[in-house]
């Protein structure tokens, strides 16, 4: 059974399929959106807080 890291990683990369037309630049736009997809997965599994990570670069 997958967990929501490895369906947000997957949600991520075929996302970037749909909008890549080709070259580096839409495989490095697949790695960019698959790393979101994956940020995501975790926070739903409560690996990581990205709302903690988000609110101490405010504090700046």
């Amino acid at each position: 059974m997958a967990n929501n890291a490895m369906i947000g990683l997957f949600a991520g990369l075929l996302l970037a399929l749909a909008a890549i037309t080709g070259g580096f630049g839409g495989f490095v736009f697949a790695v960019v959106l698959g790393a979101i997809g994956l940020a995501l997965g975790l926070q739903r599994d409560g690996v990581i807080d990205l709302g903690a990570l988000l609110r101490s670069r405010n504090r700046g």
